[in-house]
């Protein structure tokens, strides 16, 4: 057994020690049921800091996201911007969530849901999005886990036997300690997967030579018509290689998935698209719970504005992407790997063919000189993908438990009974996540970009309790579900259905507009129809509906000054996503600099691309604050909440 298979089963075993650990010690702190589902409403702030920053971003940060700007270049890397929209989509609905959980009591976004729109169809719905969310999502992390160790073990440990081992390991300890155990492990996951970020990203750029290898690699890349997706042949604004410049806004072909006509698949609308997917995530029922797991909503603009706005932004606008160019370097791209890089360093051309191989192949690249240093980089992977499934997991487990279960099946459950039912809900959820993991070739980024699509669908529902009363119960049930049948008919797994019964009018991503785009297209659509028709049938719900809002109005009202902000604030925000992730970015291709100008035609020295991206995501990160503190979205309200309940999860019912 060779000495760096040593150091990973070390660090591998000590890691899921502590996570073990925490589970026994959640298990024996969990002594109700709000305690196992939503930790007793008492997580540390600096731990929901770190563990929602490690839920939202997760392994494909550090495994897919360097792979993906590798395969299609700088046009990909504005999904980058995750780091701002992801907690925007926070900003807008987690303090109001958080205020309507402490006041009556909730513990799932189902039983707020259903109790604002008095329908418990809704809150079926709710449970069918998270565990749509939770399965896909939780099945890539883990497929990704399996080839990880496949090979970093050189063969020894094989991709299934992989994949079986993160979720036994996942499963023991969320089943024992629900969200407080997942809390607290994620917490030092986000730490070590920000570290995983620097240290590969340090290696890449060590391994070519520097960044001053890279700008000229780059500025050789600008001059030349090789590459995936070749020439952007006019689309957004020249004759571009197109790793460096977006192909325009939009583009009139039927998918993505065979050819695209111009320039790769990343244009104006497909990013827009693609980041609304993203925005998803915190959208998702499971964040509801996690916004219930707080004593007050004092982390939520730290963990908005610092550190995923701020600090992960940077990485992956820095770092991650100057590791995903100079894998161009490394050898995958013959005609632009430097000559000082060793053989031994240099990566195979077929890289480009399953871009999620390419942070493997770089942890390996260190593994004769430092073989404790290539296991430690592989447990930060490991820990980057356990820690959004084990999140999802716990709340979909939840859910099911306290929306299904208890409500529609055994009203009197009790604690125990609750607890043990989740568990056995986890399990199952495991089990289907295992399904996709074990069949699923997609890669990373992209099936976790579907799973997250399911979540967008949340946002009429989340607009209507928490913003605009005007949506009916009518309106968001169609709404939800045109949205999933929206996502489902226009990603690979629906394409796949038309297609086996002769249906074959689109493919992939129509218009390069993704998934998530189409699923909340026509959910909005729908919801907003049908709501306009149904407004007199459900006026009896007015008054009802009110008493939230009059709630909400009451407690996050804004000073005179800054309520005449409030137009400011929201067409900063629309100006900000139409130039840093929509139509707009077809701007940045060559306002600093056209691509093929060189180092000395780039106003910054570097490509102009770039150069917006990095300007974009600092005014984002000012956006960020301005809403979240200076427009008082994510801060603690001056007037205490006054709990019209103690716990919903029911403390009278006994074990």
């Amino acid at each position: 057994m060779n000495e760096k298979l040593l150091w990973l089963l070390g660090f591998v075993a000590a890691y899921w020690a502590y996570c073990l650990y925490l589970g026994v010690r959640g298990a024996r702190l969990a002594r109700t049921a709000s305690d196992y589902f939503i930790a007793g409403r008492s997580l540390p702030v600096w731990v929901f800091v770190l563990a929602a920053t490690a839920i939202s971003f997760s392994g494909w940060t550090f495994l897919g996201h360097p792979a993906m700007i590798y395969r299609d270049g700088f046009p990909y890397a504005y999904v980058s911007f995750f780091t701002i929209l992801i907690p925007l989509t926070g900003i807008i609905f987690l303090k109001r969530q958080w205020m309507l959980g402490k006041r009556y009591g909730y513990v799932t976004p189902g039983e707020m849901l259903s109790d604002y729109y008095r329908c418990d169809t809704v809150r079926t719905l709710t449970v069918v999005i998270a565990v749509l969310f939770t399965v896909p999502f939780i099945g890539v992390q883990l497929g990704a886990a399996g080839y990880l160790f496949n090979v970093l073990s050189d063969g020894l440990i094989s991709s299934t036997a992989g994949t079986l081992l993160l979720a036994c390991a996942v499963f023991l300890y969320v089943v024992y300690g629900g969200m407080r155990a997942v809390a607290y492990a994620d917490s030092v996951q986000c730490i070590l997967l920000a570290l995983g970020v620097i240290l590969t990203g340090g290696i890449a750029l060590h391994a070519i030579g520097g960044i001053d290898v890279l700008l000229t690699g780059l500025e050789r890349m600008g001059a030349s018509e090789f590459g995936l997706w070749g020439t952007t042949r006019g689309a957004g604004g020249g004759d571009y290689n197109a790793y460096l410049a977006v192909p325009g806004i939009a583009q009139p072909v039927s998918g993505v998935s065979e050819t695209v006509s111009t320039g790769g698949p990343w244009t104006g609308m497909m990013i827009l698209t693609f980041l609304l997917a993203l925005m998803g995530v915190q959208a998702s029922p499971a964040f509801s719970m996690w916004s219930f797991g707080n004593n007050s909503p004092k982390p939520f603009a730290p963990q908005q504005v610092w550190v995923s706005g701020l600090v992960l932004g940077g990485l992956l606008f820095v770092i991650s992407t100057a590791q995903g160019m100079s894998t161009h370097m490394l050898g995958a791209t013959p005609s632009l790997a430097g000559s000082g890089v060793p053989v031994n360093w240099k990566l195979p051309t077929e890289i480009s063919d399953v871009p999620d191989t390419l942070v493997p192949y770089i942890l390996t690249m260190v593994q004769e000189k430092m073989p404790w240093l290539t296991a430690f980089l592989g447990v930060c992977a490991l820990a980057g993908m356990q820690s959004a499934g084990a999140a999802y997991m716990s709340t979909a487990g939840a859910m099911l438990t306290r929306d299904i279960y208890k409500h529609q099946i055994q009203p009197q459950a009790g604690h125990s009974i609750q607890k043990f039912f989740a568990r056995v809900c986890v399990f199952f959820i495991l089990l289907a996540a295992l399904v996709v993991a074990l069949v699923n070739k997609d890669a990373l980024v992209l099936l976790g970009g579907m799973a997250v699509a399911f979540g967008l669908q949340m946002w009429p529902a989340l607009l209507g309790i928490c913003w605009i009363k005007w949506f009916t119960a009518k309106g968001i049930v169609w709404g939800m579900v045109a949205g999933i049948f929206g996502v489902f008919l226009t990603d690979n797994a629906g394409i796949t259905v038309l297609h086996m019964i002769g249906i074959d009018l689109w493919d992939r991503w129509p218009l390069t507009i993704h998934s998530g785009g189409w699923g909340i297209a026509f959910n909005l659509l729908v919801c907003v129809s049908i709501s306009a028709l149904t407004q007199e049938r459900e006026q009896v719900n007015d008054a009802h509906k009110q008493s939230f809002h009059s709630f909400l109005k009451e407690h996050a009202a804004l000073t005179p000054n800054k309520r005449r902000m409030i137009p400011f604030a929201w067409g900063a925000t629309l100006v900000w996503i139409f130039f840093a992730v929509g139509p707009g970015v077809v701007v940045g291709n060559d306002i600093f600099g056209a691509p093929n100008a060189g180092r000395d035609g780039w106003l910054f020295g570097i490509p102009s691309i770039w150069a917006w991206q990095i300007a974009f995501w600092l005014l984002g990160v000012a956006l960020l604050w301005f809403l979240a503190y200076f427009m008082e979205m994510s801060t603690v309200p001056e007037q205490e909440i006054e709990a019209l309940s103690d716990d919903i999860a029911d403390p009278g019912l006994g074990s």
